[in-house]
């Protein structure tokens, strides 16, 4: 049997800013003093007159980023999720959110995954923090080939994009001719029963979710949500109507994330049973990231027992 190829998302997007560096001169990347984990040093070697290192220093990051994308250049600001989205949240709203420039904030390092760094790294607030800024749109890529597509797709976007990368070496999903749609989720299994709705590493959860309720004759339809702001609607409504029953999945608190999303959009317009699977609202601690994920309820195991109660409830 052939290895399952697995790369980090963060690797991707590295890959992908040298790429549309080649072929776009007014791309610039800034950094905080964490270019070798968030892969931004590829590009730093490639490209050395384009490539800023703002320190430790992350609300001059955004500001610096902001003043540069006025003046014409492509800009990707990068950090650790915790950073971007937390210490320079004010940067974030004021700077870049209120005039609505064109900044993309790649995120490293995002949620529980992050493993040993502990609570003080592991992100799960970040996208509640970023989806409370009028205009900001938010992307959180399932595999290798999203997230480096995710990069030329964010730098064509209208506005500004918060980019969600992960540590953790992920499977590969699509193959090289997919290309991600900003705000358009994507169907990645059938079903009848119930709607497995997943973003990020949690969409590779989902589908095994999937695969074992199967066995016990429960059809599972699977949607990787890689949008999370604007959230996809037409998909999310059509799986709600057609399954009856939906489950959320991601790398983040419960509250403010991707499950509150989904449920805040399908009460207005198609109440079903929304139950969440994601971190219950509490802070991560020290540990290798695959025991973390299981510790904090973000495995298959869990969806499905989720799966089996939103079930139960619409009947």
């Amino acid at each position: 049997m052939a290895e399952i190829q697995k790369t980090a998302t963060r690797d991707a997007y590295g890959k992908g800013l040298v790429d549309l560096g080649a072929v776009n001169d007014k791309l610039v990347v800034l950094d905080a003093d964490l270019a070798a984990a968030t892969k931004t040093g590829m590009f730093k070697k490639a490209y050395p007159g384009r490539f800023f290192d703002c320190g430790i220093a992350e609300c001059n990051l955004m500001g610096v980023a902001g003043g540069l994308s006025t003046m014409g250049y492509t800009v990707f600001a990068s950090t650790f999720a915790m950073f971007a989205a937390g210490r320079a949240f004010e940067q974030v709203r004021n700077t870049i959110g209120y005039p609505h420039l064109n900044v993309n904030i790649g995120a490293t390092h995002a949620g529980i995954s992050v493993g040993e760094d502990g609570a003080s790294h592991q992100c799960c607030e970040d996208i509640a923090l970023m989806r409370t800024i009028p205009g900001m749109t938010i992307v959180n890529p399932a595999d290798y080939q999203e997230a480096y597509t995710a990069v030329a797709a964010a730098a064509a976007w209208d506005g500004p994009v918060y980019l969600r990368f992960g540590r953790l070496a992920l499977p590969h999903l699509f193959d090289e001719t997919y290309k991600i749609e900003i705000g358009k989720g994507v169907q990645l299994r059938g079903g009848d029963d119930v709607t497995l709705a997943a973003t990020g590493l949690m969409v590779h959860e989902a589908l095994a979710a999937a695969e074992q309720l199967a066995l016990e004759g429960i059809s599972a339809r699977v949607l990787d949500i890689h949008t999370i702001k604007p959230l996809d609607t037409e998909i999310l409504g059509k799986a709600a109507l057609e399954t009856g029953a939906v489950v959320t999945a991601e790398e983040h608190n419960i509250i403010g994330g991707l499950g509150g999303a989904v449920a805040e959009a399908l009460s207005e317009t198609l109440p079903v049973p929304v139950l969440r699977v994601g971190v219950e609202d509490v802070f991560g601690a020290s540990g290798p990231a695959a025991e973390m994920l299981k510790v904090y309820g973000l495995d298959a195991a869990h969806i499905v027992a989720k799966a089996k109660e939103a079930i139960a409830r619409k009947r």
